[in-house]
């Protein structure tokens, strides 16, 4: 049988190691640990949970829900392991950091089929098939490996990002339609803001909470993608002419020129997602929810993915990969986790479990599998496989990447999106009832 090596014994590294083992496939199993570690790593356990220990919520029809039960449905070992180490949370999904790891890191261990390998890798053996699952603190030779196989530009290193917010939750009757810079067709959305309204924002703004930043994440991190509020901070008059500048705008509402203006740009093409223009940003989860929905028609914002800051390497997916997140160049190259452009914990977990499905498809010569955007994790990979290759940011998951129900309520559309969901992977899977 072929070789198969799995480069990380991360989140997606591990999932995908127990899953093709579990199904009788020999894997090689590489990790630099116990000998070294990453700047974020603490632990000598594998699958180590280095922030939050939560998982998300596990309500059955927010997208986080239906996400864990589609990955339950595929048989995520490393799912019904967090579930085995459940914490109290509310609704929410946690876990004891410490027991979980040291859970997955014996089932690697004991497992017939696993042989785990403490050494750096810097090359693609070509024989063999591989899962490079590193994470975005690859080490330097592995990354120039990828480097030199992907071609110049096609490894990107990202600062910040912007959030994104549902499109259902923007008042129209406040924003509006139009271009940018009075530039092209009207695909924006616009939040206009008179200048008492642009005075509080800024005032709020720039004394929001940020988050502390770890030392090796503050090296260069300001150059290239500013935060909105270190932008904020150089003077009153900074950001309105920067990011929130009115060129050629009028509000149809009120029929005046704003004063300032927030432009939200469409993330999908359901346009059911909206990333915030110019709004890379370092504030903590709650400050942006608050500072955020001060801006006139966000009031009620829901925030499908708040903007991040952190050093992290990902491949530009729409470029390098196909859409079973192989390599075009080397249809025997997976990459998993956050290194494919996926951001969170469940969505390393199904990036590792999507990659072990298929390479077991390979290995059994049968067709790979992609899943349908009706789905969570289909609504990934046809969000990244299809992303604008200039713009492209690490994704989670959320309602906003499938496709569209038709239905005003919400609940009752989240119950119909779930229902959806689960008879979809049913169906590509073949899951008898």
């Amino acid at each position: 049988m072929q070789k198969i090596n799995i480069i990380g014994a991360g989140l997606a590294g591990s999932e995908c190691a127990l899953y093709l083992a579990n199904h009788g496939v020999k894997v090689n199993l590489y990790d630099i640990k116990t000998k070294q570690k990453t700047p974020a790593h603490h632990s000598d356990n594998f699958a180590e949970i280095v922030c939050s220990n939560s998982f998300k919520s596990d309500d059955e029809n927010t997208a986080s829900g239906v996400f864990k039960r589609e990955l339950t449905l595929l048989g995520s070992t490393l799912l019904q392991t967090a579930y085995k180490h459940k914490v109290p949370a509310g609704q929410a999904l946690a876990v004891d950091r410490e027991s979980f790891s040291q859970d997955i890191t014996n089932q690697l261990k004991t497992n017939k089929n696993i042989n785990i390998i403490c050494k750096e890798v810097t090359n693609f053996e070509p024989d063999a098939i591989t899962v490079v699952a590193t994470g975005p603190l690859t080490t330097s030779n592995l990354m120039q490996t990828l480097k030199d196989k992907l071609g110049a530009g096609f490894l990107y290193f990202y600062d910040a990002a912007s959030p994104i917010i549902s499109a259902d939750s923007i008042d129209m009757n406040i924003a509006f339609l139009g271009s940018r810079y009075n530039k092209g067709e009207a695909d924006y959305i616009n939040c206009p803001m008179d200048k008492e309204q642009y005075l509080k924002f800024y005032n709020e703004l720039i004394k929001a909470e940020i988050v502390s930043l770890h030392d090796f994440e503050k090296k260069n991190i300001f150059e290239g993608c500013m935060p909105i509020e270190i932008q904020a901070s150089r003077g009153v008059d900074a950001i309105r002419f920067g990011p929130l500048k009115p060129v050629g705008l009028i509000n149809p509402h009120k029929n005046v020129k704003p004063y300032a203006v927030v432009q939200l740009r469409k993330e999908n093409n359901y346009a059911t997602m909206y990333n915030m223009v110019g709004f890379q940003t370092n504030l903590t989860f709650p400050e942006q929810k608050r500072v955020f929905r001060l801006i006139p028609g966000l009031e009620n914002a829901t925030f499908l993915r708040y903007g991040v800051m952190h050093t992290n390497n990902f491949v530009n997916f729409p470029k390098c990969l196909d859409k079973y997140s192989r390599l075009k160049s080397d249809n025997n190259i997976f990459i998993a986790g956050q290194l494919s452009g996926v951001e969170g914990y469940v969505e390393s977990i199904a990036s590792g479990l999507y990659c072990a499905i298929n390479v077991l498809n390979m290995l059994n010569n049968k067709p790979l599998i992609s899943f349908n955007p009706d789905t969570i994790i289909g609504g990934i990979y046809n969000y990244l496989s299809n992303a604008d290759p200039k713009t492209v940011q690490p994704i989670n998951a959320n309602f906003g990447l499938l496709s569209p129900i038709d239905v005003a309520d919400k609940q009752t559309r989240y119950i119909k999106f779930r229902i959806r969901a689960l008879n979809s992977i049913k169906k590509t899977m073949n899951i008898k009832e």
